[in-house]
C-alpha cells in the first residue's frame, strides 16, 4: 500500500550540488540537472532546470537559464528564470532579465531590461466590461471611470 511508487513524468533535478569555488575561472557552456553554487567566474552559458546561487564573489558573464536564482554577486548578460529571481543587497545585475517572480533587497544594483513571464502588456487596454470602451476613448489603465460598478438595485416604492 505505502510501498508503491508512482512514476513521475517530470524531470527532477539531481540531488547533488555543483559548486564553482572562489578562484576558479571557467570559459564555456555548462549544462546540468543539479543545483549550482557559483563563487568563481564563469564566462559562457549556464543552463539547469534547478536552482542557481551566485555567491558574493561569484560572477557570470553570458546566459543563465534556470528555475530559481538567488544572486549575491555579479551577473552580466541574459538571465532567464522561470520561477523566482531573488537579488540580495550585494547583487549587481546588468543585461536582459526574464523572470516569473522578482524579489529585490534594498541596495541591489539592477541595471537591466526586465519582463515578467505571464504578464500581459498594457499596450491595448481593454475593459473587462463589454461595451465599456465604447463610451469614450478612456483607455488609460489607471482611469477610475473604468472600474466595474455594482448594479444598483431598485428600491421598492
Amino acid at each position: 500500500m505505502f510501498s508503491e511508487k508512482k512514476e513521475k513524468s517530470i524531470v527532477e533535478p539531481g540531488t547533488g550540488q555543483n559548486r564553482v569555488n572562489e578562484g576558479t575561472n571557467i570559459k564555456g557552456d555548462i549544462h546540468s540537472k543539479g543545483f549550482f553554487r557559483i563563487d568563481g567566474n564563469i564566462e559562457g552559458n549556464v543552463s539547469t532546470p534547478s536552482k542557481v546561487v551566485i555567491g558574493k564573489a561569484g560572477f557570470i558573464k553570458g546566459t543563465l537559464t534556470c528555475e530559481n536564482a538567488d544572486i549575491e554577486g555579479k551577473f552580466e548578460g541574459n538571465l532567464d528564470v522561470s520561477g523566482t529571481l531573488s537579488l540580495r543587497a550585494t547583487a549587481h545585475i546588468e543585461g536582459d532579465v526574464v523572470a516569473g517572480k522578482l524579489a529585490v533587497e534594498p541596495g541591489a544594483t539592477f541595471n537591466a531590461s526586465c519582463s515578467m513571464k505571464g504578464a500581459k502588456k498594457i499596450g491595448s487596454a481593454q475593459s473587462a466590461v463589454p461595451g465599456e470602451n465604447d463610451k469614450k476613448s478612456q483607455n488609460h489603465p489607471f482611469d477610475r471611470t473604468q472600474r466595474i460598478q455594482k448594479p444598483k438595485t431598485e428600491q421598492p416604492s
